[in-house]
């Protein structure tokens, strides 16, 4: 009786660790990824109307100039990345709405039913600016925002450019930064339309799960003629679509995905569509190249490749993104 007691009291025990630690897990979330809403001065002002949270960046001179909507990824808020593509391009005559989607004040938590509104009130926010063509639109996004761009670029017709880094060729099933959440309550698809999701390619765990992101991404696409309505239907956009990705991505397969867009554009009668993959860069791939003495240059390899290979994949890709710009918007 002692040793049957003694296992009872273990095993409570043992339940009530478990029980608290998930509810340590939920309340703390230590796993949710800082959001940060960046400062855009002195180049930028941020924009909180319309519903928008927005860093926009106009051009330094007067007259007519194109404009460009740029979109990030899962950081969520404004972050500091963006904020340098969107004083490259303010640099290069360009008028920038860098626009937060989700993990801002009075916008979704996660990453999960973002409704798609938000980026056609951008869109018209930024059209309406009296120091931009209205006809010489584009959409710059880069993973998740990659994903929103292409998606965005299917319902705005008046897109006439499109660059998508580490890009998505489906809309996946939102994110739910807390962990605990995400495995027993997952969400449903990253974006809506209309209060509704829109159809979403659904998470598969691998066999053998052994914690890599990339695997389970991997893992969902083999599903993909299951959910073909998931798809993003990039033929909807007569844009030409400028995608950059690395081979060594671990956070998704973005070179993959990239081959699946061209491959749909191809089969469907356009639009035109470019690939630039980079052999020694991963999910750090896009974006204006960066200084060894910045302290954020190691990280560029942290989700994939070297520091010094997508460093080297931003310093050719980068001027070619700014050629695609300048000969769809000319």
């Amino acid at each position: 009786m002692r040793v049957l007691r003694f296992l009872v009291y273990t095993v409570l025990v043992l339940v009530g660790l478990a029980v608290a630690g998930v509810a340590v897990l939920w309340a703390t979330n230590p796993f949710a990824p800082e959001i940060i809403v960046a400062d855009p001065a002195p180049e930028g002002r941020r924009i909180t109307e319309n519903g928008l949270v927005a860093n926009y960046y106009p051009p330094t001179a007067e007259g007519k100039y194109p404009g460009v909507l740029l979109l990030g990824g899962s950081e969520g808020g404004l972050g500091s990345g963006g904020g340098r593509m969107a004083k490259a391009l303010q640099d290069r005559g360009y008028a920038v709405l860098h626009v937060s989607y989700f993990g801002a004040p009075g916008q979704p938590k996660n990453l999960a039913l973002v409704p798609l509104e938000t980026f056609d009130r951008a869109l018209d926010w930024l059209k309406a600016q009296p120091e931009v063509d209205a006809g010489r639109l584009a959409v710059v996004g880069g993973s998740k925002g990659a994903e929103a761009a292409l998606i965005v670029a299917t319902r705005r017709p008046e897109l006439r450019a499109v660059v998508a880094g580490m890009p998505s060729s489906v809309a996946w099933q939102g994110i739910d930064s807390n962990i605990v959440n995400m495995i027993f309550n997952p969400p449903g698809g990253s974006w809506s339309l209309d209060g509704k999701p829109i159809p979403y390619l659904p998470y598969v765990q691998p066999k053998d799960f052994s914690g890599d992101i990339g695997a389970i991404y991997i893992a969902s696409l083999l599903g993909l003629s299951n959910h073909e309505d998931a798809i993003i239907p990039v033929e909807k956009t007569r844009a030409p679509i400028l995608l950059i990705c690395g081979k060594r991505d671990t956070l998704w397969p973005a070179c993959l995905m990239a081959d699946q867009v061209k491959a749909r554009a191809e089969a469907n009668g356009g639009p035109v569509v470019t690939i630039l993959a980079y052999d020694e860069a991963g999910h750090g791939v896009m974006g204006v190249p960066v200084e060894k003495s910045n302290p954020n240059y190691d990280r560029l390899g942290s989700l994939g490749g070297t520091a010094e290979g997508n460093n080297a994949a931003r310093i050719d890709g980068w001027p070619k993104v700014l050629q695609h710009l300048e000969e769809a918007l000319k």
